[in-house]
């Protein structure tokens, strides 16, 4: 089994779909073979990848259904060593669905198991919140990546999504653990981007990346254009950002 990535973070706006799309896409890069999971109900994942030549009417919420098989669901991309599932907005009810169901916390375990051999890494793009669906992502992982903002409000969610990712090692998944803290929106000139990357390298020195991903308007553009970053600017710092972090985690 490869690395299974859940990308993390129950405040919104830190960089989280971003940070799955374009690290999936520089894996891929890499000639590292990758699928990307949109598992977050908003589906930003999906419509920012809406040019990038993924074709499939099924979605991840169908799998949770149980109306197909997760092969069916997956779709090629314009890279070769991408594959995509999408998401859609029905996964919502994925949180009532799956209250009243055995082993709940184990369905999309259940449907990578059948895939994962298949794949060096698989990204899971998580929803900005600390519910069941993910839990199901947590359960499946292997690894956490948690993009903060270097913004001190940014800071408050983080020992609570310690504790959450605590308690899911020690009642599911032992094998769950944070591969790193990931500082996104970073800008180098300003002095509270200072004292948060301080902060952060006191007390979580071990779990921070090196890579910085710098503050960069083609990084907000690439959603609207559809594809990722590399691909619709493939020489601005977001582009070179993301390719060093899969070179990082690609040494890990």
């Amino acid at each position: 089994m490869g690395k299974i990535i859940s990308v993390i973070n129950q405040k919104g706006g830190v960089g989280k779909t971003t940070t799955a799309i374009n690290l999936a896409t520089s894996l891929a890069i890499l000639e590292k073979k990758t699928l990307l999971i949109d598992f977050d109900p908003q589906a930003n994942a999906t419509s920012g990848l809406s040019n990038f030549g993924f074709h499939n009417d099924c979605s991840i919420y169908d799998v949770l259904s149980k109306k197909i098989s997760i092969d069916n669901a997956i779709s090629k991309t314009d890279l070769d060593f991408l594959n995509f599932i999408k998401s859609e907005r029905n996964l919502v009810g994925s949180e009532i669905e799956l209250v009243n169901i055995k082993n709940r916390q184990n369905q999309l375990l259940d449907a990578i198991k059948k895939i994962s051999n298949k794949y060096e890494y698989i990204i899971i793009d998580c929803p900005p919140s600390l519910g069941l669906l993910t839990l199901n992502a947590l359960v499946a992982s292997n690894n956490v990546i948690i993009p903060l903002q270097s913004e001190f409000f940014a800071l408050e969610g983080l020992n609570s999504l310690n504790d959450t990712i605590k308690i899911v090692q020690d009642n599911f998944n032992p094998k769950l653990k944070i591969m790193g803290i990931l500082i996104t929106m970073h800008s180098k000139r300003l002095k509270l981007a200072k004292k948060v990357d301080n902060l952060l390298k006191t007390h979580f020195k071990d779990k921070l990346f090196k890579t910085r991903i710098n503050r960069n308007v083609k990084l907000a553009e690439a959603p609207d254009n559809g594809r990722p970053v590399i691909m619709y600017d493939v020489d601005c710092i977001g582009a070179r950002d993301y390719m060093n972090l899969a070179l990082e985690i690609n040494e890990k």
